[in-house]
């Protein structure tokens, strides 16, 4: 590995604070008075792992930029971590919204909107039958309750350092004896996870059977290629194979796209021919209205249909009052019938994998022993040799003090990428030029970065 400096790494990091701070006076502003009645003065803790003194505070948002209060252009390669694939406020769903909300926003009673949602919904994933929540977070809770009710098993299984969201279950990690055990920053736990979770390393067939062989297993929850560690893929046949070991020790999949969608329309599921029980999605569908939903097969739904009484449906840790409602509806209809479509991933597409080349021109010509890999719409670098099999090997590559350095320098030009580790996503509205002043930004803090050595 290409050795960093770290006392130049450090200067770097003041140098850039420092110019950060002196840009932003609003921002800076803004921060003091927030921190007054909100922890670190944000309105979610996880905001305050933005590089710099303070997050920017955003004026407004449109298509591929944001604009902060002190009147800064950024080109967003983060849009909302997926939240805002599709650009930020795509007219359709803009317009959708705008007359739903003349029409009531939530009634705990069916649109039509919901008709055609889960229409669509069934036409791209292959599962005939879709329930609507607020989160994917939500959306995978349920999913994994039904699993429990359905097979009377009790535990699951995720991949090590897999995430979906606030899921109680996901929040485990191998020990390096192969354990299951809490991941770091597993907050008030109710329970230890290895009661709940058995972990295994993506891309592991045979660690995976061996976890299922205890025949008490209930579902198997996967995203079909890693993406929040960074973008681990899966080797070819692996998530195929997942579904054949899943069938035969009677445990349900679970395949979670809520990021996976950047690799098309359909997500990898539908990219590959993937036949998972259960499917989850949240975020981009609803075009940054707050939405999530989960599909499942015919067999499912009857077995949900057999097991659960019409007088317990309302009671069984299922749904929520705003779960499916109107807005929500619309939101998600506008969005998948006239934004996220097969024309958009085809804009989307060639400028990630344009962004991941040049990236990768930059870090050949300062030396650094990086990679950088591809999904979809979407492309990420990370401080290895070669792109990781597991989420460990991506974790282990990681380097909190650098990336908090290359997200600071971008910020500071105006360019935002994922705060959690070094992802840019491309939406309908990203131009070449976008990706081009990332492509100059970039080459110019490795070099720095690298000078002399």
């Amino acid at each position: 590995m290409t050795t960093v400096d770290r006392a130049r790494l450090t200067r770097l990091l003041e140098r850039e604070r420092t110019t950060f701070a002196a840009a932003r006076p609003r921002s800076e502003e803004l921060a003091h008075r927030a921190r007054q009645h909100m922890p670190a003065g944000v309105p979610m803790s996880w905001m305050a792992k933005w590089p710099g003194p303070f997050p920017v505070f955003v004026d407004r948002a449109a298509g591929a930029h944001f604009t902060c209060v002190d009147g800064i252009d950024h080109i967003d390669f983060c849009l909302g971590d997926t939240g805002a694939m599709m650009g930020h406020s795509p007219a359709a769903t803009v317009a959708a919204v705008e007359r739903q909300l003349t029409r009531g926003i939530t009634t705990m009673l069916p649109t039509e909107d919901a008709i055609a949602v889960s229409a669509g919904l069934a036409e791209r994933f292959g599962l005939p039958y879709w329930q609507f929540t607020l989160t994917a977070t939500d959306a995978n809770r349920h999913v994994i309750r039904y699993a429990r009710h359905l097979t009377g098993r009790p535990k699951i299984v995720v991949h090590d350092y897999c995430y979906h969201g606030s899921v109680d279950e996901a929040f485990a990690t191998m020990s390096d004896d192969g354990r299951t055990i809490d991941r770091r920053g597993n907050i008030g736990a109710p329970v230890d996870t290895s009661e709940t979770t058995r972990v295994v390393p993506f891309n592991d067939l045979e660690a995976l059977e061996a976890a299922l062989a205890h025949g008490d297993v209930a579902a198997v929850l996967v995203e079909p290629a890693l993406t929040n560690i960074g973008i681990v893929l899966p080797e070819p046949g692996y998530n195929e194979a997942v579904r054949e070991l899943a069938t035969r020790h009677g445990a349900l999949l679970i395949n979670d796209e809520t990021h996976t969608i950047c690799a098309g329309p359909s997500g990898y599921t539908g990219q590959l021919g993937l036949e998972p029980d259960f499917l989850v999605i949240g975020k981009s569908i609803g075009g940054g209205v707050p939405c999530g939903t989960f599909g499942f097969s015919h067999e499912v739904a009857e077995r949900i249909a057999r097991s659960v009484e019409l007088e317990d449906i309302d009671v069984g840790g299922i749904g929520g009052t705003l779960a499916g409602n109107g807005l929500s509806m619309a939101a998600m209809r506008a969005t998948l019938d006239g934004v996220l479509t097969p024309s958009a991933y085809e804009h989307m597409v060639p400028l990630a994998d344009a962004w991941a080349d040049g990236v990768q021109a930059g870090i050949d010509a300062a030396g650094a022993d990086w990679c950088v890999t591809r999904l979809g719409a979407r492309a990420e670098y990370t401080f290895s040799k070669q792109p990781p099999r597991t989420g460990r090997e991506a974790a282990d590559s990681d380097d909190f003090e650098l990336q908090q350095l290359l997200h600071l320098y971008a910020l500071g030009r105006g360019i935002l990428l994922t705060p959690f580790h070094n992802m840019a996503l491309m939406c309908p509205d990203t131009t070449r030029a976008d990706v081009d002043a990332h492509t100059a930004m970039f080459a110019e803090c490795v070099a720095e970065l690298f000078a002399d050595s």
